[in-house]
């Protein structure tokens, strides 16, 4: 398996993909680590995950690198990424005992009640190359609290990365055995969905974790999809800063590339600020500057996937074959690399590729609206249920529009944000089940009710 750099196109290096055989010894493994592991008390795991945090921090500098040059994210974002992974990990250590020790519901002469927390056993992650730490972090370190043992199957374009992640666990403290990585694509993820694990926690687009959800159903465990979004964004009339706004609401659009589950892919905007908006908006994509991922000052860098060039180029056709204008970007850039122009499409409808359909690159449309009532119609018109996000001066009139939508995740002038302490869910086409929060922790073990009685 060839590991390419999308910046330049060059390889990297080549790995030896996982097969059947090398993956059942590996799943022997970890079956016969995990009660070991389990047997360790919470604090003693707890212990070796602060160390890996601690890592993350000593090697960030390397990890980046080594971040960016496979999946093209601007050095500065990989630095980001890693440090909003060890922020992600500092929560849910300072609250694993809460949530994960033993919870007395009835204590009273000659009876206690109490609900215990099991792990799952051995759990399969398979992860995604947007953002390899912060999504892997989501599941493996909660795993691990929990006392389960993890094989972790990094996407085929974060490989590197996974193997990193794995060199910083073990050298933490994590047993050998009770970590391991599949290396592959999508044969090594079929070959995982044949295997027998306790649990299955993907994430990635819908169309595979749907794949997914319907092969391990007959197996009885649990499964988790964290899938893709469309999210939509309103501006109401009543924004003071809409040049703040915009600027804000740009970066939440094309951050990272646009390649992030809960990036904004749809933006409404109330007719009175509609070409301010607009004006702002376009002068913040052109400032900023594209190009090879490693430079200083670098905003826009590659896509991480060829493919992805082709479904933004469709998108752009289509919407300007159904009356869309073009204000910047629109096309691929010509040269070594894969990179495609930060793009604005304005004038478009509901019934474009880019409003309906996951764009997962630089790209965005913008709809002009009467009111509130208008927004939320347009809002509604998706299968997926992510994130969505309202600006406006009056937070009761943000939550009234967010409560009449279907989506896991509401923002109030602000968007693309996750917090460790808040469930991360997706609704619909978005996915099933929660990671983070005090949900995200328990997500990892079974419950058992015990009647104490003498």
């Amino acid at each position: 398996m060839q590991i390419i750099n999308p910046a330049t196109e060059e390889i990297i290096t080549s790995l030896e993909e996982d097969h059947s055989s090398t993956l059942q010894l590996k799943f022997d493994a970890l079956n016969k680590a995990q009660a070991l592991w389990a047997n360790k008390t919470l604090q003693e795991r707890m212990a070796v995950i602060a160390k890996f945090s601690d890592l993350l921090e000593a090697e960030i500098e390397t990890l980046a690198l080594v971040l960016t040059n496979e999946v093209g994210k601007p050095l500065q974002q990989s630095r980001n990424e890693i440090n909003g992974a060890r922020t992600r990990i500092k929560w849910m250590l300072s609250n694993a005992e809460k949530y994960l020790s033993d919870e007395v519901m009835v204590d009273e002469p000659g009876l206690k009640e109490i609900i215990k927390y099991e792990p799952l056993g051995v759990i399969c992650n398979i992860s995604a190359w947007n953002y390899p730490y912060l999504v892997g972090v989501n599941v493996f370190i909660p795993a691990l609290l929990g006392g389960n043992a993890v094989m972790y199957k990094p996407s085929e374009y974060a490989t590197l990365t996974g193997l990193q992640i794995e060199k910083l666990l073990k050298k933490a403290g994590i047993p050998d055995p009770v970590f391991q990585v599949a290396i592959g694509a999508k044969e090594t993820g079929s070959a995982l969905l044949e295997m027998n694990f306790d649990g299955y926690f993907f994430t990635g687009s819908y169309k595979t974790g749907k794949l997914i959800y319907e092969k391990v159903a007959s197996k009885m465990v649990p499964c988790q999809l964290e899938l893709g979004g469309k999210d939509p964004l309103y501006v109401a009339d009543d924004v003071v800063d809409i040049t703040t706004a915009a600027i804000g609401t740009a970066d939440g659009a094309f951050y990272n590339n646009g390649q992030s589950c809960c990036a904004v892919e749809r933006i409404y905007v109330h007719e009175k600020h509609y070409q301010d908006y607009l004006n702002a908006f376009v002068t913040e994509v052109k400032s900023w500057k594209s190009g090879l991922p490693t430079t200083d000052g670098t905003y826009i860098g590659p896509l991480t996937r060829k493919e992805q060039i082709s479904v933004l180029e469709n998108q752009v056709v289509d919407a300007l074959n159904k009356g869309a204008k073009l204000l910047t970007g629109g096309k691929a850039i010509e040269g070594k690399g894969y990179y495609f122009e930060p793009t604005v499409l304005t004038d478009v409808t509901n019934d474009m590729l880019v409003m309906q359909e996951e764009s997962f690159g630089p790209i965005i449309g913008i709809m002009k609206v009467k009111d509130d009532t208008e927004a939320l119609m347009m809002m509604k018109d998706t299968d997926y249920g992510l994130t969505a996000s309202v600006y406006t001066a009056n937070r009761a009139r943000a939550e009234k529009i967010l409560s009449e939508l279907d989506a896991g995740s509401g923002y109030w002038n602000c968007c693309d944000r996750v917090s460790a302490a808040l469930p991360w869910s997706g609704r619909k086409y978005s996915g099933i089940g929660a990671t983070l929060s005090h949900q995200g922790l328990r997500a990892f073990t079974k419950t058992k009710g015990y009647h104490l009685r003498g």
